[in-house]
């Protein structure tokens, strides 16, 4: 596994003109309770993401661990999510790349898989047009 001296540096929320960011090491929770998060998330996730999850579950497991079947896989596909992930790639020196996967494409990769590629949920990034066009 990988070793980390801060986890605060994982955890934040950021926004530009069309998207807003997530560290992947938030937890629903923090998520809720972070003023910059927008409302609308926040009641995306306490009604339908929360009710199956624990609280304190975090993005990073969520989105490593989530199948067709999940209710995280069925919001953020809805979303038009997408998730950095850090990935190790072999060669003449071993480094890490950062690739971002749509919800489609990082549900077709099994945990086994991922753990095998050594990659490493980052972050989730959502689109603000596809929030402003979610029902609640």
């Amino acid at each position: 596994m990988y070793n980390i001296s801060n986890e605060d540096d994982f955890k934040y929320v950021m926004q530009d003109v069309s998207r807003y960011y997530f560290g992947a090491r938030m937890n629903y929770a923090e998520i809720i309770d972070n003023d910059m998060a927008p409302f609308k998330l926040k009641t995306i996730l306490e009604r339908y993401i929360l009710r199956d999850i624990e609280r304190d579950t975090t993005l990073e497991s969520g989105l490593y661990y989530m199948n067709e079947e999940s209710p995280e896989y069925k919001v953020f596909k809805q979303l038009k999510a997408r998730i950095r992930v850090s990935q190790l790639k072999n060669g003449k020196s071993d480094r890490y790349q950062e690739k971002l996967y749509s919800v489609n494409e990082l549900v077709d990769i099994a945990p086994e898989e991922k753990e095998k590629k050594g990659m490493i949920i980052r972050e989730l990034v959502i689109s603000k047009l596809a929030l402003f066009a979610f029902t609640v």
